[in-house]
C-alpha cells in the first residue's frame, strides 16, 4: 500500500496558543486505531488523578485543523483520546491550531487535509483508500486495525523509533507488515505474530521505513 506525500505536522511552540476543547467535538482524520494501544492507555489513565491527567494532556497537545464554522479535525493523538472518550464522554483536552480552512463545508475541509497528506483513508483491514467523506465524525466510530496494534507493541519494545511529526507513521509500518507472512493474530492477542514481526522490523527489508532501528 502506497501512502501519499505529506506535510510534516507542525510541532507545538510559542507561535501556537493552547486551547481547551471537548474531545467529543473533535473529528478524526483516520479510519481506525489499534485497540491494544487504546486499552493500554485506559489502564494508565485509570491510575491517574484528574489533575495528573490534565497536566499530562497539556504536555501532549493535539494538532488541530479548523474551518470557518469552528469545526475541528485532529491530526494526531487518536489513541489516547479515544481511550479517554470511552471512559468519560465529557472529557476535555488541549490542542493547538496548525491550519485554518477557509470554508464552511466538511467536504472542502477534508479535501484540504487530504492535499497535505493529513488523512489516513484505509480501514481496519487495510482496504482503501476510501473517499474522505467515509471518515467517521467521532473517535468512537473508528475501527480496530490489529496491525496498528502490532506496530504499537514494537514501538513500545524499542524496535521502531517514534517519528512524531510524520503523519500516520505507525500505519506506514503496519501497511508494510501486511505484505509479509505472519501467523493469525488480533489486537487482543498479539503474541502469535510478535516473534516474526520483531525479526521483520529489524531486517534490512524494513530499512526504508522511518524509525527503523536495524536491531540497535
Amino acid at each position: 500500500m502506497h501512502l501519499p506525500r505529506y506535510d510534516r505536522i507542525p510541532d507545538h511552540d510559542d507561535d501556537h496558543s493552547l486551547i481547551e476543547v471537548r474531545v467529543s467535538d473533535l473529528q478524526p482524520t483516520q479510519m481506525c486505531v489499534g485497540l491494544a494501544e487504546v486499552r493500554s492507555r485506559q489502564k494508565d489513565f485509570s491510575q491517574e488523578s484528574k489533575t495528573e491527567r490534565l497536566e499530562y494532556l497539556r504536555g501532549k497537545p493535539v494538532p488541530l485543523v479548523r474551518n470557518r464554522l469552528g469545526q475541528l479535525w485532529m491530526v494526531d493523538r487518536h489513541h489516547r483520546l479515544r481511550a479517554l472518550l470511552e471512559m468519560d464522554p465529557n472529557v476535555t483536552t488541549y490542542g493547538y491550531v496548525i491550519a485554518e480552512i477557509e470554508s464552511d463545508s466538511r467536504d472542502a475541509a477534508l479535501l484540504a487535509l487530504q492535499d497535505r497528506g493529513w488523512l489516513y483513508l484505509h480501514d481496519g483491514r487495510g482496504n482503501g483508500p476510501w473517499e474522505p467523506s467515509k471518515l467517521p465524525h467521532s473517535l468512537l466510530g473508528l475501527e480496530d486495525d490489529p496491525y496498528r496494534s502490532l506496530v504499537w507493541k514494537l514501538k513500545k519494545e524499542g524496535l521502531i523509533k517514534p517519528q512524531r511529526l510524520i503523519p500516520y507513521h505507525e500505519f506506514r509500518w503496519g501497511a508494510w507488515l501486511r505484505t509479509r507472512p505472519l501467523p493469525p493474530f488480533s489486537s487482543s492477542q498479539l503474541d502469535p505474530a510478535l516473534p516474526a514481526s520483531r525479526r521483520l522490523a529489524q531486517s534490512r527489508a524494513a530499512a526504508h521505513l522511518a524509525g527503523w532501528t536495524g536491531g540497535n
